[in-house]
């Protein structure tokens, strides 16, 4: 073997960028598979839902007692549905329901890329059949389906949104979701089936700490990638995260790497966090970067995975803009952040309500976890099917009032519980209008009371 051919031993410099690269890459390849395994591979987990390839249909709507999704919406009841396409596509049949109702299926890849939808918005409340077919999949589109979805990776997670309107409504939502069927092409054919996909041996995912921390998020990145062909426009970054053993098919393997490296590699993983995301965070509580960059397709994405990282720590699984939009309150009018050691209001006057063809709600969040605060009203959100029971102003306009103790019985209808510490509140613009989504409608400053 000539001297040139001999490889050179990766500098610790290097060694640092690749691991930083590859680690805000990752990020939401480790934590998607955190949720994915707790909710569909692991039957002891208590955020356990189904079986792969089974609809679960959840018929409430998520309480401060859900903690495996952060930001997790309390408007909708959920139905999970996680799809091995391995093998054979599969057909999800939508029932036809009321004009006015709100549903929405979200397709999320692997990535975390939102890469199609099946809804009101997209393809109306008259119902069909989907068809979603991995990436070696290369049939025709069958008698009977109404479009072919083609995914870039070998799972998809399916999410479905169905609105309720009020508690009493959730017999009318529970009839609806009991409509929603999962069937492989073949079945929903009646021909034969293909021969099973391999087994999978699952790996144990991290907690959430440890993605945060923990060079096996590369262990976990490495088994994700082996369901995701590496996409046309990866094929060079790939190459490099190659220099670390990071990537489908590679084994990532900790002790093999010099001490230089292994301190190179942790403090790659310390500056994704404390660098490249503490300047986006900094923006997105700015208001400078907002859902609607970090939430989407990849061609929308445009491979910026620092967004794509953003998207997952702050709110996995989001919707895109078009679908629903999310501007957020992490600091009041002053620029200071929000606490229930204060009193806030949010007022909208009458004609600056949310622009939305759906619906619109205001949620909070306790910090830093992110999660539904309990209350004694059991109260997690402000919504626009609440409008007739808020308490207007003389205007015709509303103030919510934001606090951790009760604004008094006269204005109990428009208060959002917050806990007594740290906390942030989501605005939430289902379907929402071109006023919304060209930004000549704005949402109104949270204002920090004297009281």
């Amino acid at each position: 073997m000539t001297q040139s051919a001999v490889e050179k031993p990766l500098p610790p410099e290097e060694a640092r960028e690749i691991a930083k690269e590859a680690y805000v890459y990752g990020n939401p390849l480790a934590d998607s598979y955190r949720v994915l395994y707790g909710s569909f591979v692991n039957a002891k987990d208590p955020e356990y839902k189904a079986p792969i390839n089974e609809l679960k249909n959840i018929s409430r709507v998520y309480t401060h007692k859900d903690k495996a999704v952060q930001t997790p919406n309390s408007d909708t009841p959920y139905s999970w549905l996680l799809l091995d396409l391995r093998a054979e596509p599969y057909v999800l049949t939508v029932p036809p329901m009321e004009k006015d109702r709100y549903f929405s299926i979200q397709l999320i890849d692997l990535y975390t890329h939102n890469f199609d939808y099946i809804g009101s918005r997209t393809t109306g409340n008259e119902g069909g059949n989907y068809l979603i077919a991995g990436p070696s999949w290369t049939g025709e589109k069958p008698d009977g389906v109404t479009k072919v979805i083609p995914a870039e990776t070998e799972f998809v997670l399916a999410l479905y949104r169905t609105q309720l309107f009020n508690p009493t409504d959730l017999e009318q939502v529970k009839k609806i979701q009991a409509q929603y069927k999962v069937d492989s092409l073949s079945t929903f054919l009646g021909t034969a089936a293909p021969g099973a996909a391999p087994e999978i041996d699952f790996i144990e995912p991290l907690t959430r700490d440890e993605i945060k921390k923990s060079p096996k998020v590369f262990e976990q990145m490495n088994f994700v990638l082996q369901f995701c062909p590496t996409h046309p426009s990866e094929k060079k970054l790939m190459k490099r995260f190659a220099k670390l053993n990071i990537g489908a098919g590679k084994t990532f393997d900790w002790e093999a790497f010099s001490p230089e490296i292994q301190a190179a590699i942790g403090q790659g993983i310390a500056d994704a966090w404390e660098k490249d995301f503490a300047a986006l965070k900094e923006a997105a509580d700015a208001g400078e970067i907002g859902s609607g960059e970090v939430f989407g397709t990849r061609e929308h994405l445009k491979n910026n995975y620092l967004y794509r990282m953003a998207a997952a720590v702050l709110g996995i699984w989001g919707n895109s803009e078009e679908e629903a939009m999310y501007p957020s309150y992490y600091v009041d009018a002053d620029g200071q952040k929000l606490n229930g050691a204060h009193f806030y209001t949010l007022r909208f006057g009458a004609d600056q309500l949310p622009p939305v063809n759906a619906f619109w709600s205001l949620t909070m969040y306790q910090l830093p976890e992110s999660l539904l605060v309990e209350n004694p009203l059991n109260r997690y959100l402000l919504n626009s099917p609440m409008m007739d029971d808020f308490v207007r102003d003389s205007d015709g306009g509303i103030t919510l009032y934001i606090q951790h103790e009760s604004p008094g019985k006269e204005k109990e209808p428009n208060w959002l519980p917050a806990p007594a510490g740290p906390f942030s509140l989501n605005l939430r613009l289902y379907w929402p209008q071109e006023e919304a989504l060209n930004g000549s409608w704005q949402p109104p400053a949270l204002i920090r009371e004297s009281k």
